[in-house]
């Protein structure tokens, strides 16, 4: 790992980065290899899982992706390491029209929930009413995949299938919510952008992600700051900051408390 740029090389993924380094208040900065983020993992090879287990300590994995994207893509060979607990947390609502599929039948509709939502007006409006349903539809599991970083006996990855936007949202509310400055966690969200080519000759491989990717122009699919600027900057709007939405949904201070004391130092 380069702890200059944080990123992570594995032959299996290409979005994968550490959140160590990042400047906090108080003149404190987040640990390295308690917090890593990624794209899909079920091409990672027998070396990468070496890597992972057992140079970054990986005991966690939190993977937001729908039932249907788990399905047709696979979970990835670190369901099979006895040292790795895999916690499944999609941010969309399961089990409905959009999501509800059989795992033989591939239907970008149905496939990709996301494509549900309402396409019209500039991107930097669609890309936030998405990460707001994440909000709405999963805050069940945006505090669940908080918990498990916050009770961590060792590294825990967040993914989803770019490590982009999901991964991008619950990685911007943990970091919220330990005190790292905005600017910190925008420039994290959009360092993805480094990695977006080879990201995307990634997904187009898959016929789960390639008509959707394809559909789209290519700008829509780079994570510009503004957009996580306008995120956060609703979540404070609208709730009062991301404390207090979380505070909204269960979460404690004994949580926050816990989350500090393993990414902060």
């Amino acid at each position: 790992m380069d702890e200059q740029t944080r990123w992570i090389r594995l032959d299996g993924a290409v979005n994968v980065r550490d959140l160590g380094g990042l400047a906090a208040a108080d003149g404190l900065t987040t640990r390295f290899g308690r917090v890593l983020r990624s794209d899909n993992l079920q091409d990672l090879t027998a070396t990468d899982v070496r890597r992972l287990v057992g140079d970054l300590n990986l005991r966690h994995v939190v993977d937001l992706r729908s039932d249907p994207e788990v399905r047709l893509e696979g979970r990835g060979p670190l369901t099979r390491e006895p040292a790795v607990s895999i916690h499944h947390l999609s941010l969309f609502a399961e089990g409905g029209v959009f999501t509800d599929v059989a795992a033989d039948s591939i239907d970008a509709d149905k496939v990709l929930p996301w494509q549900s939502r309402q396409d019209s007006g500039p991107e930097s409006e669609r890309s936030v009413g998405h990460y707001l349903g994440y909000l709405q539809d999963r805050p069940d599991s945006i505090v669940a995949a908080l918990r498990v970083i916050g009770r961590s006996d060792g590294a825990t990855l967040l993914h989803c299938a770019a490590g982009k936007d999901r991964t991008g949202v619950v990685c911007a509310l943990a970091l919220e919510t330990v005190g790292v400055s905005r600017e910190a966690i925008v420039a994290d969200y959009a360092q993805t952008g480094e990695r977006i080519e080879r990201l995307l000759v990634r997904l187009r491989a898959s016929p789960t992600y390639a008509a959707d990717l394809d559909s789209r122009p290519a700008d829509s699919h780079m994570p510009h700051a503004y957009i996580m600027e306008k995120f956060l900057s609703t979540v404070d709007e609208r709730f009062g900051g991301v404390p207090d939405w979380l505070a909204l949904h269960g979460w404690t201070g004994t949580d926050t408390g816990a989350l500090r004391a393993r990414l902060l130092s």
